[in-house]
């Protein structure tokens, strides 16, 4: 892997870290703000999050790898 690819691949990663840390402020915000009246956001709400973290350390994962195969 090159350099620039290496630096994209740590560019997704601080990408996607930041977008699930997006989705984990919103449900931060259901719980402090509205709920129990809010519960029914909580499915949603929770897939979406899922799904970001997911991506995160999906990328996460292959940014790992990628830095040690440079070092073997």
């Amino acid at each position: 892997m090159s350099p620039e690819e290496l630096q994209q691949l740590e560019k997704e990663v601080a990408r996607a870290k930041r977008i699930a840390s997006e989705w984990a402020s919103k449900v931060h915000d259901l719980v402090e703000d509205r709920l129990p009246a809010g519960y029914q956001e909580i499915p949603d709400l929770a897939q979406a999050t899922f799904n970001a973290c997911k991506a995160w350390a999906d990328v996460n994962a292959r940014l790992k790898a990628a830095k040690k195969a440079l070092t073997v």
